[in-house]
């Protein structure tokens, strides 16, 4: 309780008194004061302007009235009044009152020592001077407090990373046009491949066997080459590769050389495929996009291709289509040289302003990779869904010759499927998301079936070469959205490795379903084409049913 207004009361008057020298001694002077005091029935408590009553007036009895300060006991009522206010209004507790306190850490006890002190209330020898006190922050207070700095990006830093970015995404979207120009080169000059080494289907689809081979061994290789060397130098490597495989078809050697250097370039191509997918999978904005323009890139490739195979099928030196192959893949070589040198992935996306954090090197990556069923689930797809896009592309000109009486400018109906494959991947973009990307493979899928029956059953070449233009058209976007939805399904520290694992299944089924065809056309005839990639597109949906929808947590 604070220190009452005495203005009026008998106290304020016996101290007038005092101070005018109506009493004789200092002791008479207390013992008035005293007396007053108690017939105002006034309690004093520790007062916040001195040392208390019983202090000030603790004087010699000897001491003259001149001693004793009454400032220092009635101060005035204007200042009395305004410090009142600055108190603390809280209960004083009675004596032999039970306090509870909250139990803090010794953190908060440490950094909370000074604003505790005056909270609960000044104590007698703090009063005094609460008006002039300043509570400087504790040491603990400082060592509790963060401050999350962002580092900050400059304009120009962020011009830098898009620069970066677009110079590496097209780096890759030019090695994925020569992915698609390999695929898009085979299916106008089999015709002439078969009677150049007098051949049937079965024996010239060895060369769809070596370059499954080719692609698996890239795709088991992948995982560990990219752990031991990094994503610049595995792109290089593919790069080479590949290049050798089409420097050793050039020359037209004998049969089991080109099926050689198919495994060459089967093996380059599966290496640069999977570090460009997971390149784009790892993209924190865009993967959407980046992988439609990517394999868009393929379907330029696989376009463009046909048009030049078309021109040597019939030259005298068919084989020099490779040399032209060859040139692209020295141009290849370089660009990827020059933009990736030997950096990581992390390297790589740094200099992209995105941050990746690739698996360490001793991580058993095959074992976590394998063990995922929805990656396996995945790449049966991603072979199915290559093997019928490189089927009907190295196919159609031979089933457009022999069944609809179609000449040597059949290979252009094979570039005009890959144009629908490239447009597709670029136009349909919009309609995959409001349809729904899970979807859209099976709507694309149904319509597919239906297309090729009629390719089936109508005796048309212009119908047959507007249906495969359309059902290139619809099959395009298929592949971008199952990598895009394989970057939701998977894990995000395995993705490389496993957009690696599923593109290179994919590349084998470039392979294995055209082997197939192959086989099948020699005991058959070429008209079998049609129900067997009805069959496949049917199993495309099933295996698509049972693909999670979202990515599994363990």
């Amino acid at each position: 309780m604070s220190l009452p207004v005495m203005e009026s009361s008998s106290a304020a008057a016996a101290a007038r008194r005092v101070s005018t020298g109506s009493t004789s001694s200092a002791a008479d002077k207390r013992a008035e004061i005293l007396r007053a005091l108690r017939a105002d029935n006034t309690t004093f408590n520790p007062s916040p302007y001195g040392h208390g009553l019983d202090s000030a007036l603790e004087v010699e009895a000897t001491a003259s009235a001149s001693s004793l300060d009454l400032s220092t006991i009635v101060p005035p009522a204007i200042d009395r009044i305004r410090r009142r206010s600055e108190l603390p209004r809280v209960r004083t507790p009675q004596l032999g009152e039970a306090i509870e306190l909250p139990v803090l850490s010794p953190i908060e006890e440490r950094s909370n020592a000074q604003s505790s002190a005056i909270a609960s209330g000044p104590s007698q020898h703090t009063l005094s001077k609460i008006t002039d006190v300043e509570i400087a922050p504790t040491p603990y207070a400082a060592s509790l407090s963060y401050t999350a700095e962002t580092p900050t990006v400059t304009p120009a830093q962020r011009a830098a990373f898009r620069r970066n970015a677009r110079i590496q995404f097209l780096a890759l979207c030019y090695s994925f046009f020569l992915e698609g120009w390999n695929d898009g080169s085979t299916g106008p000059l089999l015709p002439r491949i078969e009677r150049n080494y007098q051949i049937g289907f079965a024996i010239v689809s060895m060369l769809f066997v070596t370059n499954c081979v080719g692609f698996l061994s890239g795709a088991v290789m992948n995982v560990w080459l990219n752990q031991k060397l990094g994503m610049g130098k595995v792109l290089i490597l593919g790069a080479v590769i590949q290049l050798i495989g089409y420097a050793m078809m050039a020359p037209g050697g004998p049969f089991w050389v080109m099926c050689i250097a198919f495994v060459f370039a089967g093996f380059g191509i599966s290496l640069q495929n999977a570090q460009g997918n997971g390149y784009v999978g790892n993209l924190k904005d865009g993967a959407r996009n980046g992988f439609g323009f990517l394999h868009a890139s393929y379907g330029l490739g696989a376009l463009i291709s046909p048009l030049v195979a078309t021109q040597f099928s019939t030259a005298d030196h068919w084989s020099y289509h490779y040399l032209v192959s060859t040139g692209i893949a020295v141009s290849n070589v370089l660009l990827l040289a020059f933009v990736f040198r030997t950096k990581n992935l992390d390297e790589v996306m740094t200099e992209a302003g995105q941050a990746v954090s690739e698996p360490g090197a001793n991580e058993n990556l095959y074992g976590q990779i394998m063990r995922l069923r929805e990656v396996h689930y995945l790449a049966m797809f991603s072979l199915i869904y290559v093997g019928v896009e490189v089927s009907i592309g190295g196919w159609i000109v031979t089933f457009i010759e022999d069944r609809r009486g179609g000449s040597a400018s059949a290979g252009y109906i094979s570039s005009g499927f890959f144009g629908g494959l490239m447009l597709g991947r670029i136009t349909l973009m919009q309609l995959n998301r409001k349809l729904g990307e899970r979807w859209v493979i099976v709507y694309y899928s149904i319509v597919i079936i239906i297309l090729e029956v009629t390719i089936w059953v109508v005796p048309s070449l212009i119908e047959n070469a507007i249906a495969v233009s359309v059902v290139g058209l619809l099959m395009g976007p298929i592949y971008p959205v199952l990598m895009n939805q394989s970057t939701g399904i998977l894990p995000k520290w395995l993705l490389t490795g496993c957009l690696g694992y599923i593109g290179g299944i994919g590349q084998a089924g470039s392979a294995v379903l055209p082997f197939i065809t192959g086989l099948i056309s020699s005991k058959f005839g070429i008209a079998s084409l049609q129900p067997f990639i009805v069959s496949m597109m049917s199993t495309m949906i099933i295996i698509w049913a049972i693909v999670p929808k979202a990515r599994r947590i363990e």
